[in-house]
């Protein structure tokens, strides 16, 4: 900016000024108009556009509260600006005709949203945006300006922020945000952008002079001012090419500078005033004429819903409808406005062809085209979720997108037309699905196998899986397919409960309409081809994301199928005996606490034990629920076990119900009646981390803290003849962190193979290695394990019980022994806020939706998260890497031993004695060695009867 005025109520505290809202309304509309897919409304008119603007308007007004706003559009014609210079934007393609026909009903619809419209002749919508910011600030307003202009920084003060709804995650710049961006604070980003010119707008800059070479001119010289008056002394062709280009800097300057005092009278009623800014309510009646014009459904469906009108709101949106609400985060995540997207999906069919098989000839014709494809899609329907359990109903294929086929094997019910065989069907089927060279595509396709391996078919030729492709790209995004078809390919199909049904009223698949379940399926196999083609380009311009799923993710799916498929056996009777006697303490537990409270009370209840607690015992109230009561959770009763026993007794009752209910009593019921094994179940698109979660039963919660937890693992037993082996990564998270950091004494202690706890005591306490004292250790290993997830001072006190300022001074020490993770912390924070994102060792991306949020809490939890995110990912891609490596040499040689589960950075193997050495030697080595970090890699084996004596 030129000219910085002092804000007229700069004493005010930023969170109590009134907030103004300034919305950059020309690149919303391009960004809409090139995100959303060809959508139309009646006549063929397009509303693509519209819907997404309408859309982006929403969310924006949702997540700002603010009291004014304006939603700012680039008029027509000439501006200063091409006076100045002829050639500016001159590079800049005409405006295509769809968006044009579309500009008119934004400018209506946003008006009608109870948005004001500033659209200035002669002025860019920049322009018009900096005097409104610069005079809201004067008047006391905080101002938020939502953008994806990297110039529009230059307006960042204390007053003024941006947010970037375009990148993913939306994007706030501050002051701070803005210097770690850029490189350089608000104030120097006219001089920035001047020496390295903006190719969009057409405006030269130093030749050959790029972001790095302006910050570090930027950061030796202090202004572009002063940059120029030492240009002599700059050397080589960079100095050269800035001496080239003195006489036009002060022009191009001219030229990215915004101004900040602009007439805006005659287009602000009562300006300078800027009351007449004030956000309305939209004007309902007038919406709903425009939403039926331009065929928004859905939209005129709610609308008619509020206003009481007697038109009954189709019970299904259309597929316009659902493709502009489809998540409006993608509309937030995409290039910059003025650039196509770099891969389009391919455009949905105008219709489909979709064939129900019933006889050998079709079926024949079908099975010719699958042989013939280059890539199918295929998907099951079956009779249960069961992957262990379930049985094929019927399978659809799909070749091209919008072309699909259904054969239905099991339908029943008076209606139902004769089918197919399905055995003759599968043996017909079975070359194809068995063949390596025949490329297949689904979704969630480790189910799918299950599913034929349930009917003796060992699928083969996966090539793809959408919701892993979806996961590596976006892993906090719903991956699911109907989110799916919504995001990348503006399709919806029929839901499952559409089709059967749901909660009581749901009937089995077998039991749906031929009809119906054709459809259904059918939509699944081509929507699945549709997301294919949509996002397998997005990840091949990737290449670390495409190694990703290539090399990690897919390899998985394929080791989880056989995992879940061997399954572990557990003893049922061990686990009888272990839950009569959890029973016999909880009974004593309560009675104790009965004792202890004076009388008996529903130890399950959270507001009749927070009377006991706090009205009648006068316990302290830790803190208070969101209505005000105060909390029983369990991080305040182990606060207060710390100094009374009646919430100790309710935390190790709470403990010992959970294991009862959730392992000894439920896991004897979990067995699987054919094979007398428990099968748990492996999500692999769940954790953003990369990390699987086993659920059905969940093996990665059971407690190994307390004896009664570890107790549980007894029960996981070898059969005869065999014995569990457990093998372990060994202080992995560490390992990655002096590795990711390279901070010389981690590395050294690692290197020497140290007790790397004992060496940060060294450290810290400053003391030899030899003398450090077992308390000393201890504080070490927490400090080391705290820092990894963002422990603060104060969690440090509270963990060691110790006093703030004493844990202040252990992690001041610790940073100055070990400045390389001081310094990874900091600079990972920073990276954090610019993109929105962190990556691990491997470059798998994990995104921080809220690394930039206005809520406090968040955003702390958001950045402690940024530094253990890389620690915790890059160890679940390490564990990935070593299940297949482990799994692979295992069928490779022959061998019988087999990987029964995966538990965090551990692997559990079942093992015939007589492989037992080879096991114990090679499993380790096959471990540390798929991977070469800074640090080695160490994996730790154990073997015993059970899973608790392997440890």
């Amino acid at each position: 900016m030129t000219d910085t005025a002092t804000p007229a109520v700069a004493a005010a505290p930023e969170n109590d000024r009134p907030v103004m809202l300034l919305v950059d309304g020309s690149s919303y509309l391009y960004r809409a108009f090139h995100a959303m897919p060809d959508l139309r409304g009646p006549g063929g008119i397009p509303t693509g556009a519209i819907h997404g603007v309408v859309n982006m308007m929403a969310w924006i007004r949702d997540h700002i509260n603010a009291e004014h706003a304006v939603c700012v559009f680039d008029a027509k014609g000439p501006t200063f600006r091409d006076a100045w210079y002829p050639e500016y934007k001159a590079h800049r393609p005409p405006m295509p005709d769809d968006l044009r026909a579309q500009i008119e009903p934004i400018h209506e619809v946003v008006k009608l949203l109870g948005w004001p419209v500033l659209e200035v002749p002669g002025i860019e919508a920049d322009d018009a945006i900096g005097t409104l910011a610069r005079m809201a600030a004067d008047a006391g307003h905080r101002v938020v300006v939502s953008t994806g202009d990297k110039d529009l920084a230059q307006l960042v003060n204390p007053h003024v922020s941006l947010i970037n709804t375009m990148a993913k995650p939306p994007e706030v710049l501050d002051e701070a945000g803005v210097l770690a961006k850029f490189g350089v604070p608000p104030e120097r980003i006219i001089d920035y952008l001047t020496l390295i010119g903006d190719a969009v707008d057409n405006v030269p800059g130093v030749e050959k002079v790029g972001p790095k070479t302006a910050v570090k001119w930027l950061a030796e010289h202090g202004s572009l001012d002063a940059i120029i008056a030492a240009a002599a002394s700059f050397k080589g062709a960079t100095g050269e090419n800035l001496r080239k280009a003195l006489d036009w800097l002060p022009q191009g300057r001219r030229l990215i500078t915004v101004k900040l005092d602009c007439d805006l009278a005659g287009h602000v009623p009562q300006w300078p005033s800027l009351d007449a800014l004030a956000l309305r309510a939209p004007d309902l009646p007038a919406l709903l004429d425009f939403y039926t014009r331009f065929g928004f459904k859905s939209a005129k469906a709610d609308l008619e819903r509020q206003l009481g009108g007697g038109k009954a709101a189709a019970s299904k949106a259309s597929r316009a409808d659902k493709a502009a609400a489809s998540g409006m985060d993608d509309l937030f995540a995409q290039p910059e406005v003025q650039d196509e997207p770099a891969h389009a999906a391919p455009p949905a069919p105008s219709n489909t062809r979709y064939d129900t098989v019933l006889d050998w000839p079709m079926f024949d014709a079908w099975l010719a085209r699958l042989n013939a494809a280059e890539l199918t899609a295929f998907d099951t329907e079956t009779d249960s979720l069961d992957p262990m359990q379930a049985r094929i109903v019927g399978l659809s294929f799909s070749d091209r997108v919008g072309e699909a086929c259904y054969i239905p094997l099991r339908h029943e019910g008076p209606d139902a037309p004769v089918q197919l065989p399905l055995d003759e069907v599968l043996r017909k089927l079975r070359p194809w699905l068995e063949d390596a060279g025949k490329p297949k595509v689904g979704q969630n396709i480790k189910y799918d196998t299950h599913v034929l391996a349930n009917h003796g078919i060992q699928v083969q030729g996966y090539a793809h899986d959408t919701m892993l492709q979806s996961y590596v790209l976006e892993a906090h995004r719903k991956h699911n397919l109907e989110d799916l078809a919504l995001r990348h390919a503006g399709r919806s199909g029929l839901s499952y409960e559409e089709v059967a049904g749901k909660g009581a009223q749901q009937i089995p698949f077998a039991q749906v309409s031929v009809e119906r379940a054709a459809q259904y399926s059918c939509e699944d196999s081509d929507l699945t081809l549709h997301v294919h083609q949509a996002l397998w380009p997005r990840l091949q311009a990737e290449p670390q994301l495409l190694d990703i799923y290539q090399r990690f993710e897919m390899p998985t799916s394929r080791v989880l199928q056989s995992i879940e498929r061997q399954g572990v056996l557990v003893d049922p009777g061990l686990l009888n005996k272990q839950s009569h006697e959890l029973a016999q303490r909880i009974v004593a537990l309560e009675q104790e606490a009965y004792e202890l409270a004076g009388q008996p009370f529903n130890l399950g209840s959270p507001k009749q034990l927070g009377e006991i607690l706090f009205v009648k015992q006068g316990l302290p109230v830790v803190k208070k629920t969101a209505t005000g009561a105060p909390s029983t959770n369990e991080e305040v009763l182990e606060k207060l076990a710390e100094d009374y026993p009646l919430p100790a007794r309710i935390l190790e009752y709470r403990g010992l119900a959970k294991l009862k209910s959730t392992y000894t009593d439920k896991l004897p019921l979990m067995v699987n009646p054919q094979t007398g094994r428990v099968h748990t179940n492996y999500a692999q698109a769940v954790a953003v981390t990369g990390r699987l979660s086993s659920n059905e039963p969940n093996l990665q919660n059971i407690p190994v803290r307390t004896a009664e937890g570890r107790r549980i693992r007894e029960a996981f037993i070898a059969p005869p003849g065999h014995v569990i082996v457990s093998a372990d990564y060994s202080q992995i998270e560490l390992r990655i962190m002096a590795h990711i950091s390279q901070d010389e004494n981690l590395l050294k202690a690692f290197a020497e193979g140290l007790d790397v706890h004992k060496a940060t005591a060294a450290e810290v306490f400053g003391v030899p290695v030899e003398q450090v004292s077992s308390e000393q250790r201890r504080y070490a290993k927490v400090i080391n394990f705290g820092l990894i997830y963002g422990m603060s001072a104060f969690g440090l006190a509270s963990n060691l019980g110790i006093e703030r300022s004493a844990a202040n001074a252990y992690i001041d020490r610790y940073f100055q022994r070990f400045a390389g993770v001081k310094r990874y912390m900091d600079d990972t924070r920073a990276q954090a806020k610019a993109q929105g994102h962190v990556e691990t060792v491997f470059g798998r991306r994990l995104w921080l939706p809220e690394i930039n949020s206005p809520n406090g809490p968040s955003r702390a939890g958001a950045e402690r998260a940024a530094i253990n995110a890389p620690m915790q990912g890059t160890a679940a891609d390490l564990i990935k890497l070593a299940m297949v490596a482990v799994h692979d040499t295992l069928a490779q040689q022959g061998r019988s031993s087999r990987i029964i589960m995966q538990v965090h950075d551990e692997l559990v193997l079942e093992v015939p004695e007589a492989e037992l050495d080879w096991v114990k030697a090679e499993v380790p080595r096959l471990m540390a060695s798929v991977a070469t970090l800074r640090v080695p890699l160490l994996a730790e084996v154990g073997a015993g009867p059970n899973w608790e004596a392997a440890h």
